[in-house]
Parts: C-alpha cells; structure tokens; sequence
C-alpha cells in the first residue's frame, strides 16, 4: 500500500541528468581505467597503441549497460553479455589486423579476464554511494501530482521508493477529500485544483504531474492556463500509460508529437544493428556447420522415406505468412488447417528425429532463413499457422509478438518454455515472455539469450 511506502521512503537529492551521465561513462571508464591499471603492472609505457585502444574500448563500451535501477541479476546478465561481445569484437579485430601484437599477450588476457568482475565492482559501489553524493547536493525538484487516481499514485510511489529521480514528492492535489480517496495512506492532500496555481507559487514548486484521465481534457486545459503564470514544469502522464505499452515513447510526425502505444523495437539504427548481427552470425555459423548440416540430411534420408527438408507456413514479421525450414524429424509433414503439437513418445517422431528435436540439431536449416531475411537468430519462436489462428482468439495480445521477426531461438525459451504447450496456460506463459523481450530488447540480452539457448540444449528435456 502507498500508506507504508510514503512512510518508509526515503527521498534523496540529485538530478537525473547527473545520474545518466554516470550511468553512461561508468563501463567505459572503468575498461580504459583498468587497461592502464594492468599495462602499469606490466611496466608498459602509455603510447600511441594504448590510447587507440582506450579509444576502441570506450567506443565498445559508450553508453554503458549499467543502470542504477536494475535487479542485480540483471545487472550481471548485462555486464558479463556486453564483456563477451567487447572481448570477442577487440579479439577478432585485433588478430584480423595484427594490432593485438603491439601488447605483451599476457596483459591483454588480464585485462579482459578482470574486466567483468571491476565493472560489477564499480557498479556494487555506485549502487551504495551515489544516493549519499545526491543527497548533498541542493538540486532537490519539488513535485505535486495533480489527480489521486491509479496513474497518480504509480508516480508517487515511484518518486518515493526511488533515490535516483532527484524528485521530492510533496503530496496531491486533487478535487475530492481524503474520505473518497483509495490508496493515499496518510499522503498529503494539498489542495483543490483551483488552488493549484497559487500553491505552487507560493511553495516553491518545480515540477507538476498532471495524471489527470484524458476524459477530463476540459480541466485540464484550465489547469494550463491558469499555470502559465508560474515557471513550474509541467509534466502529462495519460492514463493510456497504464496499459500494456510495446516500445512505449513520444515521436514526432511533422513537428506534432505522437504516442506510440505499440511498436517494433527495431526502429532507425536499432533495425540496422539487428540486421547485421543477423547477417554476420548466421554467414559465420552456417560455415562452420555445414558438414554437420550435410551428415545430418544423409542421416534422415537414409533413416525414413521423405524429404530431408520439412517446410512449414508459419506467421512472420507482421503477420505475414513465411515458409521455415526443418529437418524432417517426424513420418509426416502436417502442414494444413489442423497440426498436432508433437508430444512425448510421439509415434510419428523417427529415431534420427528424436535425437535431433532433444538437441534442436533439426532447427539448423533456419539459419538459412535467417540470411533470407525471413528469421532473425534471437526472437519469438515462430508457430505454426493452425495454432496462430487458434491461439489469437484466446490470448489478448497474442499478435503482437509478430511485431518482430521469429528467431530460432528466443526469451520464453531461455526461461522454460520450450516444447510443447499443452495447456491453454503455459502458451499465455509463453506469450507473456515474449511480449517482454520486444519490451526491454537489447543486443546484450540478444547475446545473452543465445548463451543459455547453448546451455540449455546440452541438459533440457523440453523438447521431444
């Protein structure tokens, strides 16, 4: 309840600038710190070499993946995800080149060896320490939230239970007395909205949340006006923030602003380094396993009558129908209005094919459709077309997981769902999982995810 919470809270001082400001710089500083740290050590002298590879590694590192609000586990996740991809572009550019020679071999391998637990080190302390340094400073911004509704009391208790928001919660102000309130505790009330104005004048006010719903566009309008007399900032949180926002933010359509309420996180640059991840990952894993692609195609044609290849219709970007390649792993190919989910002891399943549906070994052939352009490496498992078209009527939401490419592999995988879904309830599980991963999308989580796609394979029983 917000009662407890607005009497536990602790605000601290500070502005938010100061805190993306250190979250940006804090890995790349402590990567070109560490370097110098080691190459000391080493009793190397800090030439020209060393400051292109401070400059690499800041380039690899800027913006850091630390953030002082996340759950320390996925504060890990992200640090030992985005060391592994510096580590492997720094590796593969250095010995591409020859510039790796200009370091003793042994330092380079401390350096990135340490590199992982520094950065969590660094991020351990800022955690404990930077609350006290914004604490000190006099920046505090006094906020009011106008309207003590569900939107209102979310910021509230935000402002409250956060130390990084450099906002001071001062209390609500609304039309209705503390009776006809739910949820406000013993926050303070302060006032009608036809006071507004004179309070924030009169007591300092820098910021007002108007969490006003959007039916009430009258008032609000009248709020407005009545406040261009004061400096305060005015900030609008609509109620539509309260449903389930894919890629929630505020664009620009010819200088007029626009809210997108649900949108494909592979936007502008974002799409460009999706895609060429994609590319070059798929070009340099289907290298390296086409002789495995080779004796595994031998091996189902020689083990069941039936193409090597199973081709099946299923939804992709946008919901348009795409064609996935297989190994055929099963004595049929169902691929019309009714397919039947495999199940354990499945008859239909051949001996090869098992063994290639328990280490996904039959999944290989869609790294072809990766460089088609159909698939991507890392997103929501692409379904067949029969259970898209019974699922959507039973699961809110369910389409929206086709704002992405499918992947080969993807977070509801990685997290326990994979196999077959047997109950209306783990495919909802399913969904939920993938409608966050198009929430919080990442190249570190992407990078992440393939890792446990990894270790799952050698020990999941998931899949039959």
């Amino acid at each position: 309840m917000f009662a407890s919470t607005y009497k536990q809270g602790t605000v601290w001082r500070g502005t938010f600038s100061a805190v993306r400001t250190i979250e940006s710089f804090l890995d790349p500083v402590v990567a070109i710190a560490l370097l110098f740290a080691v190459a000391g050590a080493y009793g190397e002298r800090f030439g020209p070499p060393y400051v292109i590879l401070a400059l690499i590694a800041f380039s690899l590192t800027f913006p850091g993946d630390f953030h002082l609000r996340e759950r320390p586990r996925r504060m890990v996740r992200n640090t030992l995800s985005s060391w592994i991809c510096m580590a492997a572009i720094l590796l593969a550019f250095g010995y591409a080149s020859g510039y790796v020679h200009y370091f003793p071999q042994r330092m380079i391998a401390v350096w990135l060896a340490t590199l992982p637990a520094a950065s969590l080190l660094m991020h351990a302390c800022a955690r404990r320490l930077l609350p006290r340094i914004m604490a000190l400073d006099g920046n505090q911004r006094r906020a009011v939230v106008v309207g003590c509704n569900e939107t209102g009391l979310r910021l509230a208790r935000e402002f409250v239970q956060n130390p990084f928001n450099g906002v001071s919660f001062a209390g609500f102000i609304d039309d209705r007395g503390r009776d006809r309130l739910e949820g406000v505790g013993d926050a303070p009330i302060l006032g009608r909205l036809d006071q507004l104005s004179a309070f924030v004048n009169a007591n300092a006010i820098d910021h007002i949340y108007l969490a006003l719903p959007m039916a009430s566009q009258p008032r609000i309008l009248k709020l407005l006006d009545d406040l261009k007399d004061t400096t305060v900032s005015i900030f609008f949180a609509p109620d539509i923030f309260l449903t389930d926002l894919i890629q929630g933010r505020v664009d620009h359509v010819g200088g007029m602003p626009v809210v997108a309420v649900c949108e494909t996180p592979f936007t502008g640059f974002d799409g460009f380094v999706k895609r060429s991840s994609d590319i070059v990952l798929s070009i340099l894993i289907l290298t390296l396993i086409s002789p495995v692609m080779l004796a595994i195609a031998a091996a189902v044609k020689l083990s069941s009558p039936g193409p090597v290849i199973f081709r099946q219709r299923r939804y992709g970007l946008d919901g348009k129908e795409i064609v996935v390649y297989k190994f055929r792993s099963m004595t049929t190919c169902d691929d019309g209005k009714e397919v039947k989910q495999a199940t354990r002891n499945d008859l239909r399943i051949t001996r090869v094919g098992a063994m290639l549906r328990r280490t996904s070994l039959d999944e290989l052939p869609q790294f072809i459709n990766v460089l088609q352009g159909r698939m991507s490496i890392v997103g929501p498992r692409p379904h067949a077309v029969a259970h898209n078209e019974t699922y959507r009527k039973l699961i809110t939401g369910y389409m929206v997981r086709h704002k992405v490419k499918p992947g080969i592999t993807g977070w509801a995988q990685v997290c326990g769902y994979r196999g077959e879904t047997e109950t209306i309830g783990k495919m909802e599980k399913r969904i939920e999982h993938d409608l966050e991963y198009l929430r919080t999308w990442s190249l570190s989580l992407d990078l992440w995810i393939i890792i446990k796609t990894v270790l799952m394979v050698l020990r999941d029983r998931n899949a039959y």
